[in-house]
């Protein structure tokens, strides 16, 4: 399998191409670093630093997808460089060689290469100055560091600064992915609310009207079925105004507008006395006290859909309601006549039910129905603290 070659940035090609074309222009017009004072090596004048010239420029086209090969490449064609007479342009494409090699080459080689022109630098110029006690020395020192430690230094800052600012980015974009999942679920929470509100408000009434003109339709008796569009009227009337008010705060979008009454544990005997209107036999027995607002909006929910549960499907007889508070707990028992055999007087989705169960969750209470010693007892346990209402 052959050798796959990344093709080099445009970028990189550029710099090779204008530091050829600079490199050759100097020459051409004798522009050069060193002079030789040796007539024997007049040949160094010649074409000799045109060839460190190409490599170095051949290796700016490695400079993003080899750039320590391209550096390695660029060490060996500087020292050819230092034999003949030289090119400025050599020097300057390989501090571009180095600084490179930190900013594109791999974190090991970023994180070396800096300290490794730095302990050159002092190598090359502090000691010997200090060994042979010449000065002179100090000038190597300053040459090293800025073809070698100068860029390589640069590059750890660049490469600090772009890698930051990537973090900044990846951390911009976790943020937002965050956010968009937090809205999908507020989204999603605020959907299974209205939809556990609007099947609360509507489905008692809905149920008490299927049942009361069924018996109006299935009955020849002018005054059971007068008495049954009496019920009716009434449960019509006050699911439009439920529905109103539900309408009414979906549509709200001004803080002057008035907000909509929330129902609390003080309409329970209106509540109960629907439920007697509707033909059922309720009896209360309520001794909470005083709760949280979201503990008395749960409790009156499922009292309310409890009685519509009573209304479709239980058998004929006394429905007891109980609220007690104990323990910093607020009991909530709702018990009715159960035959499993008997047909529900309205259809049913077991959505009642579930919206009961999801209320307690939201506030980490307890929820349990079913039979318990020939009657069905829907039982809950809410903690008295505030919580979500929901």
């Amino acid at each position: 399998m052959a050798l796959r070659i990344p093709r080099p940035h445009r970028d990189d090609v550029r710099i090779a191409v204008g530091g050829l074309l600079g490199g050759v222009l100097l020459w051409a017009l004798g522009i050069h670093p060193r002079v030789p004072t040796d007539p024997a090596v007049l040949w160094r004048t010649s074409w000799a630093p045109l060839v460190p010239l190409a490599v170095t420029a051949a290796c700016a086209l490695l400079r993003r997808t080899r750039p320590r090969t391209g550096l390695l490449i660029g060490t060996a064609a500087l020292v050819l460089d230092t034999v003949s007479v030289g090119s400025i342009v050599t020097l300057v494409l390989y501090t571009d060689l180095m600084y490179a090699a930190v900013l594109y080459g791999p974190p090991a080689t970023a994180r070396r290469m800096p300290w490794g022109t730095g302990m050159l630098t002092v190598l090359g110029g502090v000691v010997p100055a200090a060994v042979g006690r010449d000065p002179r020395w100090l000038l190597v020192g300053v040459a090293v560091g800025v073809v070698a430690f100068a860029p390589a230094a640069t590059g750890w800052v660049v490469r600090n600064h772009r890698d930051a600012a990537e973090a900044a980015r990846l951390r911009a974009e976790q943020t937002a992915l965050l956010a968009e999942v937090d809205r999908t679920q507020a989204v999603t929470a605020e959907r299974a609310r209205m939809a556990r509100e609007l099947h609360d408000l509507v489905a008692g009434h809905l149920s008490a009207i299927a049942i009361h003109s069924t018996a109006a339709l299935s009955l020849d008796d002018p005054r059971t079925s007068r008495n049954a569009l009496t019920v009716i009227r009434e449960n019509s009337v006050e699911g439009l105004a439920e529905m109103r008010r539900l309408i009414g705060v979906l549509r709200a979008a001004s803080a002057d507008r008035e907000p909509a009454a929330i129902p609390t544990l003080d309409g329970l005997t209106a509540l109960v006395e629907s439920a007697r209107a509707n033909g059922l036999d309720v009896r209360l027995d309520a001794r909470q006290g005083d709760v949280p607002t979201p503990v008395g909006l749960a409790a009156y929910r499922i009292v309310q859909e409890s009685l519509t549960n009573v209304l479709k499907h239980a058998a004929e007889g006394p429905v007891e309601v109980r609220l007690h508070r104990r323990d910093g707990v607020l009991d909530v028992r709702v018990s009715s006549p159960y035959r499993p055999r008997d047909t529900p007087r309205a259809p049913g989705s077991g959505a009642g039910l579930a919206g009961m169960r999801e209320r307690a969750a939201l506030l980490s209470g307890e929820f349990a129905a079913g039979p318990e010693g020939g009657r069905w007892t829907v039982r809950t346990a809410l903690p008295l603290t505030e919580g979500d209402s929901a």
